[in-house]
């Protein structure tokens, strides 16, 4: 071979090199974009919808915490209450059916108005449920500063502090969080859910306001025929202790109600009912909508088992000196209560049977 062959191969092989150079190069730039779009992908696909529920989490807390009224003096003194509990959540519900809305309950003054019904919310420290133990609003009970009176009375000579430290004396423990509801805003709440299902254990008819009925078992309520349902009590042999069961099946019912799958894939189905629940109810400054997610996420999946209701046990009615109807205390059970309460331990208490079904 010439030297001027040897000079051609020397620039063919550098051609060549040269061009699985650029090819190498190319492949690289290919897999860069391959992954810059995967990447971009990745961003719209995952981010994104994170970041748009992000948005809508805020969102649907600010309706929440904008629309519920505050109670500005809503506790006791401290040196007048119990200590903390266990890392449970102790969230007292005061239920007024004055038909007039809140009225003038936020002054934390005497109101002039009985509460209706007490339900004290109990969240284990370890998420395992809820607990809602209602409390009979005729209980004969010492009322702080006022000698022994029935439990409803505490609202009306000193509005929502009184009412909290008299069942905090009752129960030996701390309430964590209060929150007034307007029951005349059941309807309008189970609307915007569109209906509730709740159980009834008996028919009945309502008398309070005729031209509702329900049957035995389920019942899809709403609107009026959702108030009927939980303020019947003239329909009941048992009285208020029916009414009492039918209050708490609604609750379970709203509570299920706004954590069912239909309402949760619903977002202007789920920010309406949230409205509309914040319009009807007050809570004290530290109810807000971070505080209720955070029991919610520390909760280990809410369902119809998980949610507890009953009666704080009574021991029969009588007559108080004065005269007056009165719902008994069961002591011996209510010792059983407050052991529970104090041990974090009420859902065991109550699923064993110890507390009975709020009857003797």
């Amino acid at each position: 071979m010439s030297d001027l062959d040897d000079l051609e191969a020397i620039f063919d092989s550098a051609e060549e090199r040269q061009t699985a150079r650029a090819a190498r190069q190319q492949r690289k730039r290919r897999r860069r974009r391959a992954l810059w779009i995967w990447l971009t992908a990745v961003a719209l696909i995952v981010v994104l919808p994170v970041s748009l529920i992000g948005g809508y989490l805020i969102w649907l807390g600010g309706t929440f915490d904008n629309g519920v009224t505050r109670i500005a003096h809503a506790f006791p003194g401290d040196d007048t209450r119990p200590r903390s509990s266990n890392g449970a959540t102790n969230i007292l519900l005061i239920g007024s059916d004055s038909r007039s809305g809140l009225g003038d309950v936020l002054s934390g003054k005497a109101t002039g108005e009985l509460s209706d019904t007490m339900m004290l919310v109990n969240v284990p420290k370890d998420g395992s449920g809820i607990t809602v133990m209602s409390m009979m609003r005729d209980l004969w009970v010492p009322v702080p500063g006022h000698g022994t009176a029935k439990l409803n009375a505490a609202f009306s000579w000193g509005g929502v502090p009184l009412a909290v430290q008299t069942v905090e004396s009752l129960l030996d423990t701390r309430i964590d969080h209060v929150m007034l509801v307007d029951f005349g805003g059941f309807g309008s709440i189970a609307t915007a859910l569109g209906g509730v299902d709740v159980w009834s254990d008996k028919a009945f008819q309502s008398r309070n306001m005729p031209g509702y009925s329900y049957q035995k078992g389920y019942n899809l309520v709403e609107g009026p025929r959702a108030l009927a349902f939980v303020r019947e009590r003239y329909s009941f042999a048992d009285a208020d202790y029916q009414r009492v069961r039918n209050q708490q099946a609604f609750i379970r019912a709203l509570v299920l109600g706004f954590i069912n799958t239909g309402t949760l894939s619903d977002p202007l189905k789920l920010q309406s009912a949230v409205g509309t629940l914040a319009r009807y109810i007050a809570a004290d400054d530290g109810l807000t909508s971070a505080t209720v997610a955070g029991l919610a996420l520390g909760s280990r999946g809410l369902n119809n088992d998980s949610i507890h209701t009953f009666t704080l046990p009574t021991a029969g009615t009588g007559s108080s000196p004065d005269g007056q109807s009165i719902v008994k205390v069961d002591e011996t059970r209510l010792a059983i209560v407050r052991k529970a309460l104090a041990d974090d331990d009420l859902i065991a208490r109550f699923t064993s049977g110890e507390l009975g079904s709020g009857v003797r």
